[in-house]
């Protein structure tokens, strides 16, 4: 039965799954093996995220779209246009009242009736274009219709209210109408909200007075606001969104609004006020980042109400955008509630996983914390280098590069899961359930049951030989700038991940050489970095280092070199480094003097080349000539294959070799 599948759009049903913690650790290997820091890996994931979980980069953008779309539609000098147009609709509602008086008046009256209609007519012909005149105009206006006043008193107070509630947000809940006596009450309030910032400029305790302020005028200010601080970003915010607003608007729109803005507030020392109080926010807090100036695009008309709307919600998304630009460093601060009302419930849901991601890895096992720092376990070291390993043969199976099977089969220690007929002289390893059903099969049902020889089925046996590797790897500047040392690390990695699996009997040893060598923990190799102190490729130490810890093993030894260029340092008599590029001649003998010692040990050394540069080849040919080893040359991208499929294939040949003898 064929399966269906029904797609439909987002609606907030939907509910995204935990982080799957073999996942993530899976979307942090390549990055944590490349610079070696739990915490930086970390933050990279939220930033870009993986195929399962969307990052900080991904919210970037949808909020950038959905702002650009804003920008698109709205021209927003409209809104000066919109007040204009209002502005000209209480004009001619005033001319059509002159009209009607004149027309309704008494035959003896029409004659001063007609002489007062044109003296109107003349003053509003008088009246300025710009905004601010007209504003200022009809203010001194003497209107002869009643209809017309009160279109001008409500357009008025409208926008007082409009311009006061930028500042402080609430009080068209407390002020539904702008009365002289309402304006006298924000006056009051600015002028102790003024006294109460003198004093915290002056570093006086205000904290008495700021609940006072709150008691007082709470009503005019949002819920929350606990603090003074609290109330200063508030007014702070508020303001940006005028001056955006402002910034926002063509140069002659601008000084339109603001001329208008003036004549709104011209005959209250309101104005003085609020001047006063911009003056104290600039010099008690720095000037609000969120001041910015949009370059809307679009045509659609909008009024000055619905620009100070969207003018809030761009300041949002600004708001928004910064904490998500610092969220992969600082997840915490990122407020999951904005991202909702702006992008959705799925940006909310997208960012309660991220914040679920070290839970989720902590709880697996992979990562502890230890002075406040996350670091990788050892079971989580084992589950990369299960991933690694799991890579590598995934390449295997595309390529096709050899089998991993091991062929010669007979007596050895270890019972496979292969089951065949006993012969003679095989360990006798039996496999009761499939030696039962062949005995009835022979004799049908019935007890006892009887076993014959011809009815034993046995376990086949894989030999198994004890080897002691030393994993050699060129840790020079140029593994890192070429982007050789993340597949070298892998590889160290994956071996010691097949070792410990496959063959816990083999010894691993990884040594990392540039101009000193050290031997590395394996737990270690994720958090290896460059040094970018050090130059130098010393083979030589590293052929020391590498001889004397095989030194302490018996049977077959090997050192696997991964390196990408030729010997360039060694160590003179008294142990200091010497370094010349090209290589001197010194430097290449002493290097080949550790071979020989190799060699003499009975250390097989196999050279993985990662680039093919002369100086390198002719070392590489020097160095097998002496020690017999095998050299390859093979790319970055496939070193993992090369290096596991060689290691089993010596583990074969050591086995059939056995065999034979």
């Amino acid at each position: 039965m064929p399966y269906r599948f029904r797609y439909s759009r987002w609606d907030g049903t939907q509910h995204l799954d935990t982080p799957d913690a073999d996942e993530v650790l899976e979307s942090l290997s390549d990055d944590l093996m490349s610079y070696g820091d739990l915490s930086s890996a970390l933050q990279r994931l939220y930033r870009w995220g993986n195929e399962d979980m969307p990052g900080m980069e991904q919210l970037l953008r949808e909020l950038r779209e959905r702002r650009e779309q804003e920008l698109a539609r709205y021209d927003l000098d409209s809104t000066v246009e919109s007040i204009r147009e209002q502005l000209q609709e209480v004009v001619d509602a005033e001319r059509q009242g002159i009209d009607r008086k004149v027309q309704e008046a008494p035959p003896e009256n029409r004659k001063l009736m007609e002489r007062l209609a044109k003296q109107r007519r003349n003053q509003l012909d008088r009246i300025p274009e710009d905004l601010g005149g007209r504003m200022k105009g009809l203010k001194q206006y003497e209107f002869m219709d009643e209809g017309a006043r009160q279109k001008f008193d409500e357009l008025l107070q409208q926008l007082q209210q409009q311009m006061l509630n930028q500042m402080f947000q609430g009080m068209k809940q407390s002020i539904q109408s702008m009365t002289q006596q309402d304006v006298s009450s924000v006056r009051e309030m600015v002028r102790d909200l003024n006294r109460m910032l003198e004093q915290r400029r002056q570093g006086l305790d205000t904290s008495a007075q700021f609940r006072d302020f709150m008691q007082k005028y709470g009503q005019m200010f949002p819920p929350g606001i606990e603090t003074l601080d609290q109330l200063l970003e508030h007014l702070q915010r508020q303001m940006a969104q005028m001056n955006s607003l402002l910034q926002s608007l063509s140069p002659q729109a601008r000084d339109e609004l603001r001329r208008m803005m003036d004549q709104l507030l011209q005959d209250d020392s309101l104005r003085l006020e609020l001047a006063r109080l911009g003056a104290l926010m600039q010099q008690m807090a720095p000037p609000s980042e969120l001041t910015e100036r949009y370059p809307f695009f679009g045509d659609e008309p909008m009024s000055m109400q619905q620009a100070m709307g969207l003018m809030e919600r761009l300041q949002q998304m600004d708001r928004l955008e910064s904490q998500l630009e610092r969220g992969s460093f600082r997840l915490d601060d990122v407020d999951r509630g904005l991202a909702e009302d702006l992008l959705g419930p799925q940006a909310r849901q997208q960012l309660d996983r991220m914040r679920q991601v070290t839970e989720v890895l902590e709880k697996a096992g992979y990562v502890e914390r230890r002075d406040r720092r996350l670091e990788l376990t050892p079971r989580g070291m084992r589950r990369i280098g299960q991933g690694a390993l799991r890579e590598i043969f995934n390449q295997l199976k595309k390529s096709r590069i050899g089998q991993h099977r091991i062929a010669p089969t007979g007596q050895g220690v270890d019972a496979g899961d292969e089951l065949k007929l006993y012969e003679f002289g095989d360990p006798f390893l039996l496999d009761m359930k499939e030696t039962l059903f062949n005995s009835l099969e022979r004799q049908g049902k019935g007890v006892p049951v009887q076993i014959e020889p011809p009815d034993f089925v046995v376990h086949r046996t894989e030999h198994t030989s004890q080897a002691s590797t030393v994993l050699m790897i060129d840790m020079s500047r140029s593994m890192f700038l070429r982007g050789c040392f993340l597949a070298a690390k892998k590889v160290a990695i994956a071996l010691d991940s097949l070792i410990r699996s496959q063959f816990p009997r083999d010894t691993l040893y990884v040594v990392g050489f540039s101009n000193h060598a050290v031997e590395l923990k394996a737990h270690s190799l994720p958090g290896i970095a460059l040094n970018d102190y050090v130059y130098g490729t010393n083979m030589q130490h590293a052929f020391q280092v590498g001889r004397s810890l095989l030194a302490r093993h018996r049977g077959n030894r090997q050192i696997i070199m991964v390196t990408d260029g030729e010997p360039t340092a060694h160590l003179d008599e008294r142990g200091r480094v010497f370094f010349a590029y090209p290589p001197t001649f010194r430097t290449i003998q002493e290097t080949l003097r550790e071979v020989r010692r190799c060699t003499r040990d009975r250390i097989v050394i196999n050279t993985f080349m990662l680039e093919r540069g002369p100086y390198l080849t002719e070392f590489v040919n020097q160095m097998t000539r002496i020690n017999k080893g095998r050299a390859f040359f093979v790319s970055p991208e496939r070193l993992g294959e090369f290096v596991l499929v060689d290691y089993v294939s010596g583990k074969q040949r050591r086995q059939r070799s056995r065999v034979a003898s």
